[in-house]
């Protein structure tokens, strides 16, 4: 029943009971999904097995060419002449060259010669000031002239003193006589007095030991100069050689005689040569070993220059060689492969370890094998083919 409250309340929302209780929201029902079509899933299923598919031919094709032997580059072992050489840079140096210094202490006055001067023997090259030497050899001149007078007049007492005969004492005559002989000697010691002056003061002039070229002057006029001061340094620029420094991990392959190719520092051609000297000690500082290299024939360069210079150590007529990149790196014995019916077989070989491109094999291998002319990433009983030039 509807009380008149609700028929009230009803007539005021302008809806009758009946119409508010249908007005009431409802909650919305939710839509089914729509299922999937046939088609679709069998176009997935396709895609799936086509990529399994592409994976498992990836994976035949991979195990196919992994089986495949590897293709290396060999080389037939046949005796061949070799020569073992030594590389070494050296500098030109003169045969002869004289450091010039002076013999006195003293204020170097004049030097009248200039750097690359031709100068003969005994040619003026430096002087010093002599003006205190020139002094003390008039000084001991004019000693000498005092003792000659007095030995002059000794010598002519003594011989009136004879002339006398028995008339004058003997005391006197021997005292004549002693006075004689001691003016002698005081001329005799102020004659080498005044020769040693006149020596001295020759060395205040200083002069070429030898004809040669003057390659570097070191002093300059004013300059106070002694023994230790070296005033310029005289070449022989006519006769030249090679100075080098060999490792001492060398030093008892290189002897006297050994034939050398040098190559001057801006040439293209080679001069011949030959170790004319062999150091007997190795510098502990540098651990190298000296030596020095004569040219066959002369030759026009300035000191100093640079020189490749490539000593011949030995010649084989006939030996084996391999190169240097046939050797497995890092083995405890220097070992090679060998190619043995299609498979990497590794060789222990002895060798004439030298730093060259190539070495000399002295056993391990035979004539005629192929060996393996690259040992990289080759491992001992590895599937190879050999690559056909």
């Amino acid at each position: 029943m509807t009380t008149a409250e609700d028929k009230q309340t009803g007539d005021r929302d302008g809806l009758s009971p009946r119409e508010d209780t249908i007005a009431a929201p409802r909650v919305p029902a939710l839509r089914p999904v729509a299922p999937v079509p046939v088609a679709k899933r069998r176009l997935w299923l396709w895609a799936a097995v086509g990529l399994l598919g592409l994976a498992l031919a990836g994976f035949v094709y991979s195990q196919f060419w992994m089986a495949q032997p590897t293709q290396v580059a060999v080389e037939i072992a046949a005796p061949a002449p070799v020569t073992r050489v030594l590389a070494v840079n050296g500098r030109i140096a003169a045969v002869r060259s004289v450091d010039v210094t002076s013999a006195v202490t003293g204020r170097l006055v004049a030097i009248p010669v200039v750097e690359g001067e031709l100068v003969e023997a005994d040619q003026v090259l430096a002087q010093i000031d002599a003006a205190a030497q020139n002094a003390l050899v008039r000084q001991a001149m004019a000693a000498l002239d005092a003792a000659l007078v007095v030995k002059q007049q000794a010598s002519e007492a003594y011989e009136r003193a004879r002339a006398l005969g028995a008339n004058v004492a003997k005391a006197v005559l021997e005292a004549d006589a002693y006075a004689v002989q001691s003016a002698t000697q005081e001329v005799a010691r102020l004659t080498a007095v005044l020769e040693q002056a006149r020596i001295t003061l020759e060395t205040f002039t200083i002069r070429a030991p030898v004809a040669g070229t003057i390659l570097e002057i070191e002093a300059e006029a004013g300059q106070i100069v002694g023994p230790s001061t070296r005033l310029l340094t005289l070449t022989d620029l006519s006769d030249l050689l090679v100075e080098a420094d060999v490792d001492e991990a060398y030093a008892t392959q290189i002897a006297a005689g050994q034939q050398a190719v040098l190559q001057l520092a801006g040439e293209t051609g080679t001069q011949t040569g030959h170790v004319s000297y062999v150091s007997n000690r190795v510098d502990e500082a540098t651990g190298g070993l000296a030596i020095k290299i004569s040219f066959d024939s002369p030759v026009v360069a300035p000191v100093g220059l640079t020189v490749a210079t490539n000593i011949i150590v030995d010649q084989r007529a006939a030996a084996l060689s391999v190169p240097r990149t046939a050797l497995l790196a890092n083995a405890d014995v220097a070992s090679v492969f060998v190619v043995v019916d299609g498979v990497a077989d590794l060789r222990p070989v002895t060798v004439v370890d030298w730093p060259a491109a190539r070495l000399i094999v002295t056993s391990g291998l035979a004539e005629g094998e192929a060996v393996i002319i690259d040992a990289t990433d080759i491992a001992d009983g590895q599937a190879v083919v050999v690559d056909q030039p």
